[in-house]
């Protein structure tokens, strides 16, 4: 068992390492949501939120979105990183012992997932300082900070899985650029469904992307946590789903 903590141990210390010697990949990060927020948020401030209260601006609409934003389109850069580590053979090494291989990707995303949810946080912070009203209360951020775990495990294991099979960063670029933005212009993140055509209210009604930008939004715009069985079950289920994925691949992959 000291084994398989000290494997977990060294890859989330190995991947938090790597990302602190990468200031710039920090700083646009940051930088990013940023933009979005003052770009969109002010050049869309006079834009009528239907069925929503008169009070509610489009910034505090937006911040939330933006805050899952920055966790999608940093868990689906995950897997760029585990091909460097099979590049310089560092996964082949820690593939070696004796400890099951899901361990190693816990391990990996649970780091990623860390910082993603550090990152969120940060963006809500300057979405604040931008002037957004938010409202906080313990339980809907909790529900929210779930939601939000869940779906970076889920898309940081997507994207090894998709690492595991492409094993190249050109490969893995496109990837990226596949799934972040159709992923987020089918989503609710920046426009509410009731003013999207039907096509696209019913894409973004599927769209796991919506589910928990609306989580975040019921917390943070109304302090209200939805109901568990259909906005956390589903997002568990995909997590599960997609991390087996991705340790089921490793376990069967042959690295030279």
């Amino acid at each position: 068992m000291k084994l398989y903590h000290l494997v977990i141990w060294a890859v989330f210390k190995r991947t938090w390492i790597k990302t602190l010697r990468r200031p710039v990949a920090l700083t646009f990060s940051l930088a990013q949501p940023l933009l979005w927020m003052l770009f969109f948020g002010f050049l869309f401030q006079r834009y009528s939120l239907d069925d929503l209260p008169a009070e509610i601006q489009y910034l505090d609409f937006l911040v939330p979105g933006v805050c899952t934003m920055t966790v999608l389109f940093g868990a689906s850069q995950s897997g760029i990183e585990l091909i460097r580590d099979m590049q310089n053979r560092f996964l082949t090494r820690v593939i070696a012992t004796p400890a099951p291989k899901s361990l190693i990707i816990w391990g990996k995303v649970s780091a990623d997932v860390s910082r993603l949810i550090i990152q969120a946080c940060l963006v809500l912070l300057l979405g604040l300082a931008l002037g957004a009203k938010l409202q906080f209360s313990v339980w809907p951020l909790l529900h929210m900070l779930i939601s939000l775990i869940l779906f970076g495990i889920a898309f940081c294991s997507l994207s090894c899985w998709i690492a595991l099979k492409a094993r190249s960063q050109e490969n893995m670029a496109t990837f990226v650029h596949l799934v972040n933005m159709p992923m987020l212009f089918t989503s609710t993140a920046l426009v509410p469904s009731k003013q999207m055509p039907d096509w696209l209210a019913t894409i973004a009604q599927y769209n796991p992307l919506s589910l928990v930008v609306n989580n975040s939004r019921s917390a943070l715009l109304f302090a209200e946590s939805p109901v568990l069985k259909t906005s956390l079950l589903p997002l568990l289920i995909m997590a599960v789903i997609l991390f087996l994925m991705a340790a089921t691949t490793l376990r069967s992959s042959q690295l030279n």
